[in-house]
C-alpha cells in the first residue's frame, strides 16, 4: 500500500490542493483533500510541491529512444519499457505502411506483449495501423512502395492489398485503430468492412474533399489521424477534411501537440471547437524521440534525422516527430493555454474513453493506479503503472 501525500491531485473536474492518494493492490483506494494520517500498512511518499495527473495514453507513437516498433520481435517491449520515463502508462504501437510479413510480425509482437506484460512498463494497447491504404499524394514519410488499394492482387515477388487485409483479419484483437484514405479505390467499402469488424477507422493521409469526408463519417469513420497534417487543407471555400472533422461530433481528432506540426493558435481553435472530450493529444513520436539533435535512426526501416523541432527524412520531409507526452502536456499548458484539468483530459481521459478503457485515464477511487508525478516545472519525477513505480528522470525537453 502507498500513501502519496502532499501533492496537488488533478481530477476529472477539479484540482485537489495538497491532497492524499492511497494505492492498494494496483488500484486507487482513496483520494482525500488535505493531510491525513498514513494507514498502518502503507508506505508514505512525500510529494509536496508536486502535481499528480493520470498516466498519459498515446494512441499514435512509432517509437522512442532509438527503438521503432517495426524493428523486430522485441521492439514493442523495448518501446514499452522506455515510455514511462515520459509519463506514458499505455500506448498503441503505431506502424507505417509496410509489407504483409512485417505487419504480421508486428501484430504477433503486440499480442505477445499484451498477454505477457512487463512489470512497470507502459501497458501495450492494440495497435494503430497507419495502413497501406492511404493516398500517395498525401503520404508524407510513408513509403510509397508499400501503398496499395484494397483487394489489389499480389504481383510477382510482392504483396497485394488483399494480403494486408488477410493479416488484419487474423489479428483483429491486436488492432484498434486503422488509418486510411476513404477516397482511394475501394476505400469507402473498406471503411464499412473495418468498422463492422470493430476497429476504430480513422481518416488520414487523405486527399478527400469535405463532402467525401462526410460520406466517410456516415460509412463508419470515427477518428481523425493527426488533424491538419497530411490531409486536404481547410479554406473558406473548400473546408476539406479538417473542416469536416471540426464540424462532426462523431469524430474524435488527434493533435500533434508540439506547436510545430500545428500552430498553437489552430490547436486552440480545434480544442475549443470540438471540446476536450473529442480531441486526443498525441506525439506521433518516432525512434528519434528522446535522442540528441543530429541523431540518425529509423522509421519503419527508413533513415530519419533528429532536428531541433522534428524528425525528417534525408530530403527534408517531415517524418513523425520527436515529441514525448510530457512535453505535449507542457505545451498544452504553456503554449495553448488550457488548464491542468483540460490538459489531463486531452492526454489521458479522452484517449481512454475513446478506446473504451473504463478503468484508466483518470485519478479516481477504484481506477487502476496509473499515475504521473510532475515536479514544480511539470517534468516527470515518477511514473506508476498499476501502482508499481518506474524510475524516472524526466529528461525530455519542451519542444
Amino acid at each position: 500500500m502507498l500513501h502519496l501525500a502532499g501533492a496537488d491531485i488533478v481530477l476529472a473536474d477539479r484540482v485537489v490542493s495538497r491532497g492524499s492518494l492511497i494505492v492498494e493492490d494496483g488500484r486507487i483506494a482513496a483520494i482525500e483533500e488535505g493531510a491525513i494520517g498514513t494507514p498502518a500498512a502503507a508506505t508514505r511518499v512525500d510529494l509536496s510541491g508536486c502535481t499528480l495527473v493520470p498516466g498519459f495514453i498515446d494512441v499514435h507513437v512509432h517509437g522512442v529512444e532509438g527503438h521503432d516498433v517495426l524493428d523486430g520481435p522485441d521492439a514493442v517491449e523495448e518501446v514499452a519499457s522506455r515510455l514511462p520515463r515520459y509519463g506514458v502508462t499505455a500506448f498503441c504501437p503505431t506502424s507505417v505502411a509496410c509489407s504483409d510479413s512485417v505487419l504480421e510480425a508486428l501484430l504477433t509482437s503486440v499480442a505477445r506483449a499484451r498477454q505477457q506484460p512487463a512489470t512497470a512498463s507502459a501497458r501495450v494497447l492494440p495497435a494503430h495501423l497507419e495502413s497501406n491504404f492511404i493516398n500517395p499524394e498525401y503520404k508524407g514519410a510513408q513509403p510509397l512502395k508499400c501503398l496499395r488499394t484494397p483487394r489489389s492482387p499480389r504481383a510477382a515477388g510482392d504483396f497485394g492489398g488483399d494480403d494486408v487485409l488477410a493479416v488484419i483479419a487474423r489479428h483483429r484483437d491486436a488492432i484498434r485503430i486503422i488509418t486510411l484514405a476513404p477516397e482511394i479505390e475501394g476505400g469507402m467499402a473498406l471503411v464499412r468492412e473495418l468498422a463492422s469488424a470493430g476497429h476504430l477507422v480513422s481518416i488520414g493521409h487523405s486527399g478527400a474533399t469535405y463532402e467525401q469526408a462526410l460520406a466517410a463519417f456516415d460509412a463508419g469513420v470515427t477518428h481523425a489521424t493527426h488533424l491538419f497534417n497530411r490531409m486536404t487543407p481547410m479554406t473558406h471555400r473548400a473546408p476539406g477534411v479538417p473542416g469536416a472533422v471540426l464540424q462532426s461530433e462523431r469524430v474524435a481528432a488527434e493533435l500533434i501537440c508540439d506547436g510545430f506540426h500545428v500552430h498553437p493558435a489552430l490547436m486552440q481553435v480545434a480544442i475549443r471547437n470540438k471540446g476536450v472530450d473529442r480531441v486526443l493529444a498525441i506525439t506521433d513520436g518516432t525512434a528519434g524521440s528522446g535522442l540528441p539533435i543530429g541523431s540518425r535512426t529509423r522509421l519503419g526501416g527508413q533513415e530519419i534525422i533528429v532536428t531541433d523541432r522534428t524528425a525528417e527524412l534525408e530530403d527534408g520531409t517531415l517524418a513523425g516527430s520527436v515529441l514525448t507526452m510530457d512535453a505535449a502536456f507542457r505545451a498544452l499548458l504553456q503554449r495553448v493555454g488550457v488548464s491542468l484539468v483540460e490538459a489531463a483530459r486531452l492526454c489521458a481521459t479522452t484517449p481512454a474513453a475513446h478506446l473504451g478503457l473504463s478503468a484508466t485515464g483518470r485519478l479516481a477511487a477504484g481506477h487502476v493506479a496509473d499515475i504521473v508525478v510532475l515536479d514544480g516545472q511539470l517534468r516527470v519525477r515518477q511514473t506508476y503503472v498499476g501502482g508499481v513505480q518506474w524510475g524516472n528522470t524526466g529528461r525530455s525537453e519542451l519542444v
